[in-house]
């Protein structure tokens, strides 16, 4: 399993040709830890099959473009700040 300290995702190598990744903000045995499964289309192409639903792409260059493009999806929905809502004061009667 290859896995970065401090890190949401983990890309698991699960054959010769498939890994998985997985989302450790879940424990084991829980279905929603498991985000897309990914298998070798060619040497230098891979197929995504989403377990969520991601508006990412269903081809790579590799598992690890997945990885990245999985990481990099989470911190952009992460990075927005909240819609401000306006203070007012209550109605007069």
């Amino acid at each position: 399993m290859v896995r970065v300290p401090d890190t949401r995702f983990a890309l698991r190598r699960v054959s010769e040709t498939e890994w998985v990744i997985h989302d450790l903000h879940f424990a084991d045995g829980d279905h929603r830890r498991a985000v897309c499964c990914i298998s070798t289309v060619t040497d230098t192409e891979v197929e995504v099959l989403w377990m969520r639903d991601l508006p990412l792409p269903l081809r790579h260059a590799s598992a690890y473009d997945v990885l990245h493009e999985v990481e990099r999806f989470q911190e952009a929905r992460r990075a927005t700040r909240p819609i401000p809502i306006p203070r007012l004061p209550p109605p007069a009667h």
